[in-house]
Parts: C-alpha cells; structure tokens; sequence
C-alpha cells in the first residue's frame, strides 16, 4: 500500500511541475515569464529556460532584462551541450552589448563552446580555426581576466590539433611513397616533397610544438628516401641535403627517441657521398 502511495506523490509533483511549466508559457505576464526562467534556469532546468527565454529575448528587446534574458539563454545552450547555438547567442550579446554586464563571460562561453565542439584532427578543422580566433579576441578585449590562462591553454589545445592534422598528412604522404604515372602521359614522382613541404610548414606555423620532434623525423625519412630513390646523377647531392638534415636534427634532438634510426640514415647515406668514400 505505502508503495502506491509513493508513486502517487511522486506522480502529483511531476503534475504539479508540469501544470506550473504549462501556466508559465500560457502566461503573458512577461516579468512573471522571466521570473520563472531565471528559476528554473537556477536550478539547473536548462530545457525549460531556454523554451521562455527564446520568447523573451524579442519581446523584452529594449528592457533592462533583455540582456540578462540573452546571456541566460546562451548559457541554456551550454549547459545542454548544444555549443553552436551557445556560441551563437554569446556572440549576439557581445556584439549587442559590447559593454555589458556579461560581455566578458559571453567572449569567454563564445570561444570555450566553439572549442568544445571542435572535431577530431582527420576531421575538417574549419571550426578550430574559428574557435582560436574567438578565443584570441577575449583575450584581446580582456587582457587582465581571470579566465586568461584558461583561454590560451584552449588555444595550445587547438594548435597541438592543428599540428596533429598536418602531422597525419605528412605522414600519409610519406606512406604513399613514390609513384608512377599512367602510359599516357608517361609521368613518375613521389610524396616525400609533399610529406617534407608539410612537415616544414608545420614546424614555421608552430615552433614551439610537442610535436616537433616526430615532424623532423619525418622530414629526415623524406628526404633520404626521396634522395634513394632518385636517379643516379641526383642521388649525391640529395643524399648530401639528408646529410645535413641529419646535422640540424641531432643539434635539437641531440636525446632524441629516434637516435638509432637517424645514426642509420646517416651512416647509409655517406655510402653516396664521394668525400666520404675517398
């Protein structure tokens, strides 16, 4: 008996919950609306604030509660996950309000949504691109806040994306090897230089990097496998470009994971020098 009970409490209260939701959106008391999406956006009620405010936000335009009911409903959005609509609202209110209460937090929410919803590096990074830039601009706008850091290690973040993505370029080049054109037009080539093009503009793009290290590996195996591959009145002097490839790599990396190989490609790669051999 105590079991039906229960559920019938538990079923009036959500009745209850429900019935006071549906009195709110019938309302067209717009001060008690905005009363009740500040409540229920308080606890944590994200769905149903969002559903008020969106009404709110056109019809309270020109109050001294448009704002908050802009910021909030950005806000709304986050909470549930759903960053590029949060991202969309926060930009409406820093642009609508670029001195407002909440311009510095819109800034902020803005660029950490974007960065939330940034996909993985195989992926298009269109997004990431968008995400640093409006994280750049709070930082710009709001050199002294609290949230800096917090910012520029997203920004970090995103970069170590970036380099990832080119990174994984590089490297599918350099798998890809030499190839062979077709009959027609009788055409032979290889990757390395567009594996060794990428791995470079990668490390001018991102100096500081972690992952500098293994982009220089695969620039050295680019250019020792494209100088043995290439035709003999070539081969010398790309072996010698591997050569002093091998230099600048063991001046950074003089520690480096990959020393074992690098020894290798050197000592291979002085068998085709002729200073080396006389």
């Amino acid at each position: 008996m105590k079991k039906y009970i229960i559920i019938a409490l538990v079923s009036g209260t959500v009745l209850t919950s429900c019935g006071e939701y549906n009195k709110v959106l019938k309302s067209t008391d717009y001060e008690y609306k905005y009363e009740a999406a500040k409540s229920y956006f308080g606890k944590g009620q994200n769905t149903k604030a969002a559903t008020i405010l969106e009404e709110l936000i056109t019809i309270m335009k020109g109050t001294d509660k448009a704002e908050e009911s802009l910021y909030m409903l950005g806000m709304t959005y986050y909470n549930q996950g759903d960053f590029i609509t949060a991202s969309h609202y926060f930009t409406t209110y820093y642009n609508t309000y670029p001195r407002g209460v909440y311009t510095e937090q819109a800034r902020y929410f803005s660029g950490k949504a974007l960065f939330l919803d940034t996909p993985e590096p195989r992926l298009d990074q269109s997004s990431t691109y968008k995400a640093i830039q409006e994280l750049q601009m709070f930082m710009e706008y709001f050199p002294t806040s609290s949230r800096r850091q917090d910012a520029q290690q997203m920004i970090f973040d995103l970069q170590d994306k970036l380099v990832m993505k080119d990174y994984l370029a590089a490297k599918l080049y350099y798998d890809l090897g030499s190839y062979t054109g077709n009959s027609t037009y009788s055409t032979t080539g290889n990757n390395y230089l567009s594996c060794i093009v990428t791995a470079q503009n990668a490390l001018k793009d991102y100096p500081y990097t972690k992952m500098r290290e293994d982009l220089s590996i695969l620039v050295l195996r680019a250019k020792y496998d494209m100088a043995k591959a290439s035709v003999e009145e070539k081969k010398e002097e790309r072996m010698r470009e591997t050569i002093d490839e091998y230099y600048s790599f063991k001046n950074e990396f003089p520690d480096s994971k990959y020393t074992k190989e690098v020894e290798s490609i050197y000592k291979d790669a002085n068998k085709y020098v002729k200073e080396f051999n006389e």
